[in-house]
């Protein structure tokens, strides 16, 4: 902003032909202008003005700098008023990465652009560990716990897995009724794309945690072969319950052991640390923060 201010300094000073006339334009002293002239001139290693007692007047290369002054000047102000107008209305495209169950999350998301039609969404999906600067993202929703100190993040909400099984296999096996009868049972695992580990049911007795070595029948790296396999019988899965909500409502699917269950996840929405949050992620994480998880 000194190199813009010290170049104002210069164009008052060619359209008024005189120190004390610009300064007196400018609000300063004749000798702070005077001297920005000359800092300039050495900055540029050029003479900008032929100067006598009586008169001064653009050099050659001053005439020549000044065009150039004033096309910059007027590209600043320009860019000036485009932003200041895209504050006023969020828009533009937004890149936003999402774990790989988040197509489940699409309903929210379907109503976020319904409410901003200007705002285009470029959504990737996966479950990598996404470099969120070094990618060029807007936004990142992922799930645990914030490491990278160069982001901010917000909380979109806690969840509690929810463990579901379709009423004809709960008709044609039982029903369990405390997490050992588990171990009877065709289980359906979540795999991480990342670690290639299972995830783990969490499972509870009194606060405490309880592990049980549960059978694995079938393993998926994504979320919608589960619900999939679950709400036809082929066994008894542990999901968020975003991914089984819609299962629940049409009674395709219905809980187990809701009693046996601890917390398990956290939604959060990261955004890359920034002193002027831009009006289209400002929105996005104002809206996915209110909605996400909304009755």
């Amino acid at each position: 902003m000194d190199t813009l201010g010290t170049l104002g300094i210069f164009i008052q000073v060619a359209e008024a032909g005189s120190f004390a006339s610009a300064a007196q334009r400018l609000g300063l002293s004749g000798s702070a202008v005077g001297k920005a002239i000359l800092r300039l001139e050495d900055e540029m290693g050029a003479r900008l003005f032929h100067r006598s007692t009586r008169s001064m007047a653009l050099t050659e290369e001053g005439s020549f700098f000044l065009d150039s002054c004033r096309r910059i000047q007027a590209e600043f102000e320009q860019a000036q008023a485009q932003l200041s107008r895209s504050q006023a209305t969020p828009r533009g495209q937004l890149r936003v990465s999402l774990p790989l169950a988040g197509m489940l999350l699409m309903p929210t998301l379907s109503a976020f652009m319904a409410t901003y039609p200007q705002i285009n969404l470029d959504l990737d999906f996966t479950d990598r560990l996404v470099d969120v600067i070094e990618e060029g993202f807007d936004a990142v929703v992922r799930t645990g716990d914030v490491k990278d100190t160069r982001l901010m993040s917000r909380k979109l909400g806690t969840f509690r897995h929810m463990i579901v099984a379709a009423p004809e296999y709960l008709a044609e096996n039982g029903r369990p009724s405390v997490p050992e009868d588990l171990l009877l049972h065709r289980c359906l695992h979540h795999r991480f794309a990342n670690s290639g580990r299972l995830e783990p049911w969490p499972l509870a007795r009194d606060g405490r945690e309880l592990k049980l070595d549960l059978p694995v029948t079938t393993v998926a790296s994504t979320l919608e072969p589960l619900i999939y396999l679950a709400e036809r019988s082929f066994g008894i899965t542990c999901l968020p319950p975003f991914a089984v909500s819609s299962g629940l409502a049409e009674r395709k699917l219905v809980p187990l052991l809701e009693d046996y269950l601890s917390e398990a996840g956290t939604f959060r929405i990261l955004w890359p640390t920034n002193r002027y949050l831009s009006p289209k992620v400002r929105v996005f994480v104002d809206y996915m923060a209110a909605n996400l998880f909304a009755e």
